[in-house]
């Protein structure tokens, strides 16, 4: 019995692996607008984070119900309000979601420059001495521009593959993963693997839609980031501009700027859904 069941579980293990490698429908897609409420995410000269994030990610959503009649969406907010990490990736499992989108905007470390002001007189060791008077000024412009995507990086990829435990990652498995089973970590692993490759195909396709629109293209990277990390499914997180670059801030909070952004990560899953059902 124990043969069977294991030749059963290896079975699986390689029927899931090809499934998700290939031809897996994509057919709910998780928009995650960062931050939000009484987190306004990164400063910029005039806005926050949070509403830049808000806009672009109700605009994707609507392209994608608009235009993908067979894709629903799932936001995580709709309004300004604050879900915590755990919550939004929370939400994306238990709607057995095939992506997971981020939209976020980059900044800066702050920069501090020291200015002369005058002089005092000071006493030291019963002597008066002049001494300099500065002042330091914080500085948060950069001249810093594009867009970069982030996957989850390979030292959380146990915490995504926990919350693979906890929840059903295909429906053929129901009932026979066990999760003191150490054939379902090879099942989950599997899954794991699959979706870090299947991450990098999405940011890659995100990131080629924004170079077509002229924006610098900084690449997809890996970090080990929460919302990610929680998450049962391909995912990334994009960074759409810098809110500290005075241009992109400005371009960010407009019109034009809202509907190209939504546009790219539009297309980029729109190519990337194309790819992966063929």
């Amino acid at each position: 019995m124990y043969k069977f069941t294991t030749l059963l579980v290896f079975f699986i293990s390689g029927f899931c692996f090809i499934s998700i490698a290939k031809g897996k429908k994509i057919t709910k897609i998780i928009v995650d607008a960062g931050h939000g409420g009484k987190d306004f995410g990164a400063p910029g000269a005039f806005s926050h984070e949070k509403d830049i994030t808000l806009a672009v990610a109700l605009r994707l959503g609507k392209m994608i119900q608009d235009s993908m009649s067979s894709v629903s969406v799932v936001f995580t907010r709709t309004t300004d309000d604050y879900p915590s990490l755990v919550e939004r990736h929370d939400i994306a499992n238990q709607a057995s979601a095939d992506l997971f989108l981020s939209v976020h905007v980059n900044s800066t470390p702050y920069t501090y420059t020291r200015t002369l002001e005058g002089y005092k007189t000071v006493k030291r060791h019963h002597k008066n001495v002049r001494v300099p008077i500065y002042k330091s000024v914080k500085h948060h412009e950069t001249t810093r521009s594009g867009v970069e995507t982030y996957v989850l990086g390979l030292h959380r990829i146990g915490q995504q593959e926990k919350g693979m435990g906890e929840f059903d990652i295909d429906s053929s498995a129901r009932g026979l993963l066990n999760p003191k089973d150490p054939q379902t970590a090879i099942i989950v692993a599997q899954y794991s693997e699959a979706f870090l490759k299947r991450s990098v195909k999405l940011g890659t396709k995100i990131q080629e839609q924004f170079a077509a629109q002229g924006r610098a293209d900084l690449g997809v990277k890996q970090k080990g980031l929460e919302v990610l990390a929680g998450s049962s499914m391909p995912g990334v997180l994009v960074e759409i501009g810098f809110i500290t670059n005075t241009e992109e801030e400005h371009y960010l909070n407009s019109e034009k700027g809202q509907f190209e952004v939504a546009q790219a990560i539009y297309r980029g899953i729109k190519a990337y859904k194309a790819d992966v059902e063929k």
